[in-house]
């Protein structure tokens, strides 16, 4: 008889959180987050932290903590995860999607990238700074949220508004969707996300005439709305580059050894090979239909129709967008936003830049760290509310043949397992150092 070698302390708490399904499926239906920040809140309290759990509603709780930094003159960093995860269909996986299997050197499961694994780390990062009687400079604000997979309605908004007492003096903040390695033209680098789109969500609604199936009818409902989504998900937005994006854009063509002025943007991140899965997205607007609702019988036409597009624009661009879609499915076409949240763009420079930077070069020497912007989105834009400029950064080096963009809400998700040990120990150099 064999056993299992015990798990590294990281993936076994990423396993555990995995175990816990915390599926969300938007607009105030979940399975809920308390029995994960109550996990999570147990550990940082065996640390000897103080934590406050918030509940927006019942079942959907948030838990954050404040460890104490040696020097009070200097401005706190919130570090911030998430517990929830979108849902995952078992039949389409090759394993338990909550079962927290590890095969082949990884630990697969919902949310063992988006975002439990950051969540194992952060805590295995300050367990480490703990055990060798290290306090961190500045005080660290740990929160771990609910329903960021819905906007964060539900939790870092809710907290932003209802407690903003406890990020009192946070200036800055890290959490997911960077710090990554990809592969590049055979050379390894890592992408530091320095800002993310703005979200719009919203609501097409279609109406016609409710009538028999086998009429002849032109003022068909789901006809209407056919025609609609067509336009909007066929709609091919023009590239817009940030100063984020071109700098990125410059590196790329630098790594890839192309002229930047003769060889179109598009064309060089698709050149990156999976890295371009996250890269693209932020070149332009989308506008994706992810939902279609009508009808209840086979023989009956139905006096409405309704679907959800993901519509994610750059800063500022929102009211604009929202007025071509508009113009694109036209005025019988009804538009409902669901929700909206600011996008946001920060510089790719400073202390904290530095010092991310600077964490991972310690354990990577020589690999050149590269700006990006996210094209989804994170529980910094409720933080930004509060005047608290976020980044993302979620250390993780990655075997150079692994779609690491694919597995955010894809199938088989899964994270290798020394990805996570270099993670905790690039998080806690950051969190000891700066």
């Amino acid at each position: 008889m064999t056993t299992e070698p015990e798990l590294e302390a990281t993936a076994r708490i990423a396993q555990q959180l995995i175990r816990f399904d915390t599926s969300n499926y938007g607009e105030g239906v979940s399975n809920g987050e308390t029995v994960a920040a109550e996990y999570l809140g147990s550990l940082l309290e065996d640390l000897g932290l103080s934590t406050t759990y918030v509940d927006s509603d019942p079942g959907r709780t948030s838990v954050v903590a404040r460890v104490a930094g040696s020097d009070p003159t200097l401005p706190a960093l919130v570090v911030h995860g998430h517990t929830d995860v979108v849902p995952a269909d078992p039949d389409n996986w090759s394993v338990d999607p909550f079962g927290g299997v590890v095969r082949d050197g990884m630990l697969w499961g919902r949310g063992a990238v988006d975002m439990k694994n950051m969540d194992a780390m952060i805590v295995t990062a300050l367990q480490d700074m703990n055990s060798a009687g290290i306090q961190p400079k500045r005080d660290l604000i740990i929160a771990f949220f609910a329903d960021e997979e819905a906007g964060g309605v539900r939790g870092s908004h809710h907290l932003v508004t209802t407690r903003p007492d406890l990020f009192a003096g946070a200036t800055e903040a890290i959490s997911e969707v960077g710090g990554y390695s990809v592969t590049i033209n055979d050379q390894r680098a890592y992408l530091l996300q320095t800002g993310e789109k703005a979200l719009v969500w919203i609501k097409l609604i279609a109406r016609g005439t409710a009538s028999h199936g086998s009429r002849v009818m032109h003022d068909n409902a789901v006809t209407k709305l056919a025609e609609a989504i067509v336009k909007v998900g066929r709609r091919e937005w023009p590239v817009h580059l940030t100063d984020t994006t071109q700098q990125l854009i410059t590196e790329l063509a630098r790594i890839l050894g192309v002229d930047p002025q003769r060889v179109g943007p598009e064309e060089i991140v698709l050149a990156t090979g999976s890295a371009g899965g996250f890269i693209q997205g932020t070149l332009r607007t989308t506008t994706n239909p992810t939902l279609l609702k009508a009808g209840y019988k086979h023989n009956v036409i139905p006096d409405s129709a309704e679907a959800l597009v993901d519509i994610r624009t750059l800063a500022g661009e929102e009211d604009a967008v929202l007025a071509e879609v508009q113009e694109l499915v036209g005025p019988d076409i009804e538009i409902v936003v669901m929700h909206r949240d600011i996008g946001l763009e920060n510089p790719f420079q400073g202390a904290l830049v530095d010092a991310m930077v600077g964490s991972l070069q310690a354990h990577d020497p020589g690999t050149p760290v590269l700006p990006y912007l996210l094209s989804g989105g994170t529980d910094n834009k409720a933080l930004s509310l509060l005047g608290i400029t976020g980044y993302g950064f979620a250390p993780l080096k990655l075997p150079a043949g692994l779609d690491f963009p694919g597995m955010f809400h894809g199938v088989d998700e899964r994270v290798p397992l020394d990805a996570l040990v270099f993670g905790r120990r690039v998080l806690g150099d950051l969190l000891t150092n700066y």
